[in-house]
């Protein structure tokens, strides 16, 4: 543990140091594109903060092949290998994408490209555990489309999810503790080798995302982009794929016994083997009903828009710091939960604690539509929100700020978002978003000129 706790703090740190670095070389090249509508932050802000998680990634993976009780990943698996070609390759791509905007077939493609890169490396699934059945081996051209399949699942998921400063790091993080967590069960308590790379991609993870949130919450001075939502979903990626599809189930010794008894104690251990992706069910969540709400419509499945979760929850009345931990709630209780049913699932006592946990997460996720209002004796005691708003007829508006006023909401409404660089205005953007920026954000509805 030890080992693995040193291989996350020095990604961790090799991420924090190289993203102010990497800020400044985004903004110098250029790499500040223009507000677009379905963007909720209102000064063009560099992106390119997937090249310092890179980085990262390279540093955690030369510590560990140092390190005694982690050398041995490389000696007897490609795996490691087969990641850093994979992530090399899709990490380029993101690059490009952050400063040039590719087409989205081309970065599908290229997805495809770097799953297929790690097969054709050994990162595959070889076969899948299915509950009163036993292991299913796959032929070589069906383990290679489920891992084409779920590497660019994962990948799109992740992309989509960034949409909030913060979002698509802390969920990864969130994801990567709990697939760590049992990942090292499955190493350590069943002392099983081929587990050791999962357990070593998901610490690294979860350097590489701490190591970059604290550039990355609002208000945001960089954005990871495509070079680092992709980047990190390939990796969340290749976890799966690493313990689901090199793991032998009939080392865990789960099928002895009578078919009902193999089955109940093989679905707690098969649930995040056989659905890793429970652990970014929220992502997942949020892909499909894009996939499908895009495809109703009329429009492309990669056209952008407006209408994904987090956006919704800005929509509704939260602000852009609480919907950003609501979602991190969410994700928290299903990937602990899943990890927590796979541990214990005889247990009742996690079946409620899930359950009331829902319970409280709805309540805060409809928190918008039930404004309290303290009664008159209370209100001293309580935030001004929650004060009943009070009109004195004996103090009208004047009419001068009144006009006043009404120009000022004529001139909000005729602003137009600003692109970096642009003739006339790029000393101002500039010193915008190389110097302070102001922690008050502007609090009108997302989605308007700012």
């Amino acid at each position: 543990m030890r080992d693995y706790l040193l291989t996350l703090c020095v990604t961790a740190a090799v991420t924090y140091l190289l993203t102010g670095p990497v800020r400044k070389f985004a903004i110098a090249t250029g790499a500040m594109p223009e507000i677009r509508a379905r963007d909720v932050h209102r000064e063009p802000t560099p992106r390119l903060g997937g090249i310092a998680m890179f980085f990262g990634l390279c540093a955690g993976l030369l510590v560990a092949s140092h390190l005694a009780n982690l050398s041995s990943v490389f000696e007897l698996s490609n795996e490691p290998r087969a990641l850093l070609s994979g992530a090399a390759l899709i990490w380029l791509i993101g690059v490009l994408d952050d400063k040039f905007e590719l087409d989205a077939l081309i970065k599908l493609g290229a997805q495809m490209i770097s799953a297929g890169v790690m097969v054709m490396q050994g990162l595959t699934i070889l076969w899948l555990p299915i509950p009163g059945v036993g292991t299913v081996a796959l032929t070589q051209w069906q383990g290679t489309l489920l891992t084409v399949a779920l590497v660019v699942l994962t990948i799109n998921a992740v992309n989509f999810v960034d949409g909030l400063d913060g979002l698509a790091a802390g969920m990864v993080c969130i994801a990567a503790a709990a697939f760590f967590l049992y990942a090292y069960r499955i190493w350590y308590g069943y002392t099983i080798e081929a587990a050791a790379p999962a357990t070593l991609f998901a610490a690294i993870l979860m350097g590489m995302c701490l190591g970059f949130l604290p550039h990355n919450m609002h208000p945001a001075r960089i954005f990871m982009g495509d070079s680092g939502s992709m980047l990190i979903g390939l990796i969340l990626a290749a976890s799966a794929i690493s313990i689901t599809g090199q793991v032998d189930p009939d080392a865990l010794k789960i099928f002895e016994g009578s078919t009902r008894q193999a089955t109940h104690a093989a679905l707690p251990v098969f649930i995040p083997l056989v659905l890793p992706l429970t652990i970014i069910a929220i992502p997942m969540a949020d892909l499909i009903l894009a996939i499908v709400r895009r495809t109703w419509n009329g429009q492309s499945p990669f056209a952008a828009d407006r209408g994904h979760l987090h956006h919704r929850l800005l929509e509704i009345g939260h602000s852009h710091s609480r919907a950003v931990l609501i979602m991190y709630f969410w994700s928290a209780l299903i990937a602990f939960g899943t990890l927590a049913y796979s541990v214990h699932s005889a247990s009742m006592w996690i079946v409620l604690v899930v359950v009331a946990l829902s319970a409280l997460g709805l309540v805060l996720l409809l928190l918008p539509r039930f404004t309290p209002r303290a009664p008159h004796w209370a209100e001293s005691f309580v935030p001004p929100r929650y004060r009943r708003r009070r009109v004195r007829a004996e103090e009208p508006v004047p009419a001068a700020a009144e006009a006043a006023e009404e120009g000022a909401d004529e001139a909000a409404e005729e602003r137009v978002p600003v692109a970096a660089g642009a003739a006339g205005v790029s000393g101002v953007n500039g010193a915008t978003a190389i110097g302070h920026r102001s922690r008050f954000t502007d609090r009108r509805k997302a989605g308007t000129p700012s």
